[in-house]
């Protein structure tokens, strides 16, 4: 770590990665007791503006509910099993709202890494509650928590709320225009499918004043990989195969 980027180089990806139900205070915990610090989550809001963890659209894959999640009210929301689907050890384990994991992270002292992961069609909006409470929850803390997102709606809405939060857009392929829209939103960090990252790209982004960062790395061939290209960060899902610094 460094003081223009504090945040350590491997991050824990949906608390646990595979061996928890994800983006579940369970996850968040079982990958503190393999050592792990900082942390990746979903976050997208409930129909009545609640922040909470999420990774898909709609409900059917991790929890005990159906249909589009940001449909739904926080009050129905919050009584869904998120954890019997992964294994009975987890039934019954809640959605956490965003507000839950802070406070847990706060505690703790661990880091964190929110993807905002807005629901179709509320990109900005969801940006904006996210970074405005992300804002609040860390008013006082050392380290900020890390703002990204595949959409860059999103992150205008987070740079619109919470200017000084850093922020970082995710790519899955290198489409046209990333590098401005990038540099529009004054992103700290380019978070990219691992197996883009060469030689050429590194020095890209490195020359725009930008972290490289890799999702989502779970061999270790792909990570001394990484670290060989002088890459600033690895998100895994890896929890019990890689030793965090």
């Amino acid at each position: 770590m460094t003081a223009d980027w504090p945040y350590p180089f491997w991050i824990a990806h949906r608390g646990a990665g595979k061996l928890a139900p994800e983006n579940t205070l369970a996850a968040f915990r079982l990958g503190a007791q393999h050592g792990w610090r900082m942390f990746e989550c979903d976050a997208k809001l409930s129909a009545d503006g609640v922040p909470f963890l999420l990774h898909d659209s709609t409900l059917d894959r991790t929890t005990s509910g159906q249909g589009t999640a940001g449909d739904s009210p926080w009050g129905e929301l919050s009584g869904l099993d998120a954890g019997g689907w992964h294994s009975r050890t987890f039934a019954g384990e809640p959605l956490p709202t965003l507000e839950n994991v802070a406070r847990w992270c706060l505690a703790n002292g661990h880091f964190l890494d929110i993807e905002i992961k807005p629901t179709p069609g509320q990109e900005e909006r969801t940006g904006q509650v996210v970074a405005a409470l992300a804002a609040r929850l860390w008013a006082k803390a050392a380290t900020p928590p890390f703002l990204t997102s595949f959409r860059p709606e999103a992150l205008a809405g987070a740079m619109k709320a919470a200017p000084d939060l850093p922020r970082g857009l995710l790519l899955d392929t290198l489409w046209g225009g990333w590098a401005d829209h990038a540099q529009n939103l004054e992103c700290a960090a380019i978070i990219c499918q691992h197996e883009l990252w060469g030689e050429a790209l590194v020095a890209r982004v490195k020359a725009m004043g930008m972290r490289c960062l890799s999702y989502t790395v779970n061999d270790e061939v792909a990570a001394k990989r990484l670290i060989a290209l002088g890459t600033d960060g690895i998100v895994s899902d890896r929890v019990d195969l890689f030793v965090p610094d």
